[in-house]
């Protein structure tokens, strides 16, 4: 036999061998793997080992379309970024829609009402907004990701919130928020003797514009108390808790006629344009107003601009304690959701802290988990977060919650408390008559929602009603 015959046939004897020895390939990013590789000469057969590179892609997770529908950053240049930053790394594709409470009411409870599949994947909303939606059983059971979420540093307190008097996780809180004061340091020279800002009560703040303004010339108290401002949570959860201990049950009594008295009193040092602010830091940083009242998140761009110029203080007490609001906001998923792992996939991602970070910076709503803000935050934000801690952990601290159990009648409970304040404040109309005749309005409300009392109000049995 000739010898290329026969080299012929040792290669196809040896094939299966040389196959058989080759070790599989493990699927890593970028891996060394051995192989055989058969030289064949004139007049031998070698096999020697040879090492390869193996470049893997690794794989991209796509969790679908994710509709998020929000009552919270719904101004437009909020959704823009919530929409440009907070989401841009989400591995799916998300949509972000901006919508009023009776909007996600409406929407959820009929889509809910005519079955099949809804439209949205994530609801977020305030803590108040979810029992009305939790009666009608439209909410999916998160408990399964209850134990995630404790372990990403939500604290347990702000869990139990999320399950809304039962046994089962209804919402996982996402981020907080309250509401404070910001000052320009030029007021500091009008400060009242003795007054500390950290710890200052309501008289001494008034006191504060009154000095103010009696050497300047000028009323540079600020108040959001425009139709898009939040004037009425500054009376909600601030200025009535502060006077009377509640929000509903002390409406009407004695101490919310002398509460009444002495906030008008102050209206003479706030700035006459007050009923044309929406956002506080625009006239902050317009000097327009030194000392301004706001939620947070309506303050932020003040303290970003110019962090050197301004301070964040807590709020003011009064009589009855530091009264002030803590805005707990939630992520839920509908229980007739199109993409229900797409939607804990968001949640999820909403709860890492570069997300929570990034809401930080871009919205001013704070982390519910446990960040290490110095390493990631400005020194303006910092600011804030000092005086939100310092209002929280006051000794006197009354914390009072948003409303709840009201459903789509949220608006006509703000619509009493700014009504109140026009006619007494802006309109001068008697005090007593007034909050009669507005807290028959109110009873008939909480008649109507058979909504019962909360925080700080103490629990009622059954509907909650007015001294």
């Amino acid at each position: 036999m000739n010898r290329k015959l026969l080299l012929t046939l040792i290669l196809i004897l040896l094939a299966p061998m040389v196959t058989r020895c080759a070790p599989t390939a493990v699927p890593t990013p970028e891996v060394i793997i051995q192989t055989q590789e058969v030289v064949v000469t004139q007049e031998v057969i070698v096999t020697k080992e040879v090492e390869k590179i193996v470049e893997i892609t690794p794989e991209v997770v796509d969790y679908g379309s994710v509709v998020i529908l929000s009552t919270q950053a719904n101004p437009v240049e909020e959704q823009e970024k919530m929409r440009g930053i907070v989401l841009a790394d989400f591995q799916g594709q998300p949509e972000f829609i901006g919508a009023e409470e009776p909007v996600l009411l409406d929407r959820s409870l009929a889509e809910a009402q005519a079955g099949g599949t809804g439209s949205a994947d994530v609801l977020i909303a305030l803590h108040g907004t979810y029992p009305t939606l939790v009666q009608a059983d439209t909410l999916m059971d998160l408990s399964d990701m209850a134990s995630e979420a404790t372990a990403a540093g939500i604290p347990e307190a702000f869990m139990t919130l999320g399950k809304l008097n039962t046994d089962k996780q209804y919402y996982i809180p996402v981020m907080q928020a309250t509401y404070i004061i910001g000052a320009n340091k030029k007021a500091l020279d009008y400060l009242p003797a003795g007054a500390d800002v950290n710890s200052l009560t309501w008289e001494q703040f008034r006191d504060w514009g009154k000095a103010i303004k009696d050497a300047t010339g000028e009323s540079k108290l600020g108040f959001p108390a425009s139709d898009q401002g939040l004037i009425h949570r500054f009376l909600q959860g601030y200025i009535y808790p502060s006077y009377t201990g509640g929000m509903v049950t002390g409406f009407k009594t004695a101490d919310a006629e002398s509460m009444w008295s002495f906030v008008k009193d102050m209206w003479q040092y706030v700035n006459p344009q007050a009923t044309t602010y929406g956002f506080m830091q625009e006239q902050l940083l317009s000097e327009e107003v030194w000392v301004a009242f706001d939620h947070t998140a309506r303050l932020i761009e003040a303290f970003k601009q110019k962090p050197d110029d301004f301070l964040a203080l807590p709020a003011p007490s009064g009589p009855q304690g530091l009264g002030f609001m803590p805005v707990i906001v939630g992520m839920a998923i509908p229980a007739n959701a199109p993409n229900p792992e797409g939607a804990k996939a968001m949640i999820r991602y909403l709860l890492q802290d570069e997300t929570q970070v990034q809401i930080l910076r871009e919205i001013g709503f704070y982390p519910v988990v446990d960040v290490d803000f110095p390493g990631f935050v400005t020194v303006g934000i910092r600011m804030e977060g000092d005086a939100v801690a310092n209002q929280a952990t006051a000794s006197n601290a009354l914390p009072a919650l948003l409303p709840v159990g009201l459903g789509d009648k949220g608006g006509e409970f703000n619509k009493i408390y700014r009504d109140v304040f026009t006619r007494i404040v802006l309109q001068g109309e008697d005090i007593p008559t007034v909050l009669a005749e507005e807290g028959a309005n109110l009873q008939s409300l909480m008649d109507t929602t058979a909504a019962p009392c909360w925080p700080p109000d103490p629990p009622s049995d059954g509907t909650c009603q007015l001294k």
